[in-house]
């Protein structure tokens, strides 16, 4: 018995040593990584079949107890047996396979065996076929229960089935004596070897599915950093320049030989082989590109003509074109060239379609984007449109009555009116401008003001050095002077001090108007800047605009806080980023500014 288990361990070798090179091939691989369709359960039946097969024909032939070391059993003599790894390769496929490639592969491996001839034929046969059949059912209800097969129950079952083979040799068998004897002598060494042989297939495939798993976790982290290196470029929308360096990105990290872009019309971008021909602006050059747009579905080509670039001496013999949409319309295409077409493996096949999946959906993003921005853009202009009409009534009354009294004054009181509503103008077209302008509108502002009242308001300012190019959203500074002279001075007999500190702090531009007026109560506090506010003298518009315009450029990065006590005036904070121009870059571009 024990001068078996040897020789059985190089019988084991055989089967996994065939197993590990099949390993190696991405189609043996395939079949262990998803759940199997029909044919690709036949493709394992057969596979598991033949695992059977071989070691039917490698077995070791005891012939009345004498171990004969034959290395390839073609027929046995009739009083002849085969200690070999059958059930091994069968139980496997039924456990990874379910009830459909156990039950096959055992009926392949089974009457091969019962082909093969001796007196435990039809016994072989029958426990073959039945340890498949097993196998097979115990995977599917380990598969409905979400319980994975473990290579601790693999072997198990496998042990347990090979058990049942030599019970089934000894009822079915006959003489019963020899069957004995041979089960004596069998018994112990395949039941053993069978599950050790079990437990090594079985390390095998769980590393064929680590590997996978492995490799779509590499290409998932792959895919997340090309977008995120394309995504400020995307937010550009489709055109030559983004494309251009989408293109050079996705060159430098695929295995791409070109990468192109195009619209619906004509090609975008495309960098690296056949730039020669293929030129940005131009009509798209291939054949596979236009049925793209046509079909509206990915295409893969394998050959020159497949590709059927008009250029006959164009390098590109591979290609995967892909379309890019738009909430479901066509926007374009991506398209990744290669000069070997063996470079176009299933790995950039699945990449390149990962890819194309989430540049449509930061096209949809950028457009989704593009669309807020327009709406809060208008949202501020109308809301800009609303500050100023009392003052414009007060003005235009100051400056007639001092036609009459002093030309000269109301003649500069015109100029400063008109700087004024030229800056609120300009303003309305602008996301942000230079502080100094904002505080040219506040001294014109101040400049009608203190017109009216002489002597009343006192305005200091307090600006820290090389600001005064910064950028802002406009109409920071004079509703919040506006606010506190109507507001903060009510019939007040005192001279009103308003104070404009502004200054750079941690990277974040803080601008501060303090007055000593009567102050806010803390119930209005409350509700300042979060919404519509209504009072005598106005729909309390200034602080919500402000807020609102804040939240709609620098999102959560900037902030309004008011601080105030009754009888000791207001403290109104702002800060922004002084280095980041908010959300929307491309508007920080002025007509002041340059």
């Amino acid at each position: 018995m024990f001068y078996l288990v040897p020789i059985m361990l190089e019988k084991v070798g055989i089967i996994v040593i065939v197993a590990y090179v099949l390993s190696q091939m991405n189609s043996f691989r395939q079949l262990f990584q998803h759940e199997h369709k029909t044919s690709e359960k036949v493709m394992l039946l057969l596979l598991f079949g033949a695992f059977g097969v071989i070691s039917n024909y490698t077995g070791i032939e005891i012939h009345h107890n004498i171990i004969n070391k034959a290395e390839w059993n073609y027929e046995l003599d009739s009083e002849s047996a085969l200690a070999n790894t059958r059930v091994m390769g069968v139980v496997i496929g039924g456990l990874l396979g379910g009830p459909m490639v156990g039950i096959g592969a055992g009926m392949v491996a089974g009457v091969h065996r019962y082909t093969l001839g001796g007196f435990t034929a039809f016994s072989c046969a029958i426990s073959t076929i039945l340890a498949g059949t097993v196998a097979g059912y115990l995977g599917k209800v380990r598969k409905q229960k979400k319980k994975k097969i473990t290579s601790t129950f693999a072997v198990t079952v496998g042990m347990a089935l090979e058990t049942v083979q030599m019970l089934i040799i000894l009822v079915t068998a006959k003489p019963f004596e020899q069957a004995w004897q041979l089960v004596q002598i069998i018994g112990l060494p395949m039941i053993f070897v069978n599950g050790f042989g079990t437990l090594l297939f079985m390390f095998m495939i769980q590393s064929i599915k680590r590997d996978h798993e492995r490799t779509r976790a590499n290409q998932t982290n792959h895919a997340f950093y090309i977008a995120e290196q394309t995504l400020p470029f995307f937010r550009e929308g489709l055109n030559t320049n983004s494309c251009k360096e989408i293109s050079k990105i996705m060159l430098k990290l695929t295995d791409a030989d070109a990468v192109a872009i195009t619209d619906h019309q004509k090609i975008l971008s495309h960098v690296g082989a056949a730039s020669d021909h293929h030129i940005p602006l131009a009509k798209p050059e291939t054949l596979l590109t236009k049925r793209v747009l046509e079909y509206r579905k990915i295409l893969v080509a394998r050959t020159k003509a497949e590709i059927s670039c008009i250029h006959s001496n164009c390098p590109l013999e591979a290609a995967i074109v892909l379309p890019l949409k738009v909430k479901n319309n066509m926007v374009g295409t991506l398209k990744m060239y290669y000069t070997d077409p063996e470079k176009l493996n299933q790995v950039q096949q699945q990449l390149a379609e990962g890819l194309a999946n989430l540049f449509s959906t930061q096209l949809e993003l950028a457009e989704a984007e593009r669309q807020t921005k327009l709406l809060k853009d208008a949202e501020i202009k109308a809301l800009q449109a609303q500050i100023h009409p009392h003052f414009l009534f007060n003005s235009i009354n100051t400056i007639s009555v001092l036609c009459r009294t002093d030309a000269d004054k109301a003649r500069k009181l015109l100029l400063e009116l008109s700087s004024f509503f030229r800056g609120n103008l300009q303003g309305a077209r602008q996301m942000l401008i230079p502080l100094e302008k904002d505080l040219e509108n506040v001294k014109a502002y101040i400049s009608l003001e203190q017109t009216r009242f002489p002597n009343k308001y006192q305005i200091d300012y307090l600006i820290e050095p090389n600001l005064k190019k910064v950028l802002i959203p406009p109409f920071m500074l004079q509703p919040l002077v506006e606010n506190a002279i109507h507001y903060g001075f009510p019939g007040s007999k005192n001279r009103g001090i308003i104070q404009i500190r502004i200054f750079s702090e941690n990277s974040r531009l803080i601008i501060i108007v303090k007055d000593n007026g009567i102050g806010i109560p803390n119930d209005k506090i409350d509700v300042l800047g979060k919404k519509i506010v209504s009072s005598k003298k106005g729909n309390g518009t200034a602080i919500f605009n402000i807020n609102e315009r804040l939240k709609g450029i620098y999102g959560s990065q900037a902030s309004l806080v008011i601080k105030s006590q009754v009888g000791n005036g207001t403290n109104i904070t702002i800060s922004i980023p002084s280095e980041n121009k908010g959300v929307f870059d491309q508007d920080a571009n002025s007509v002041y500014s340059g």
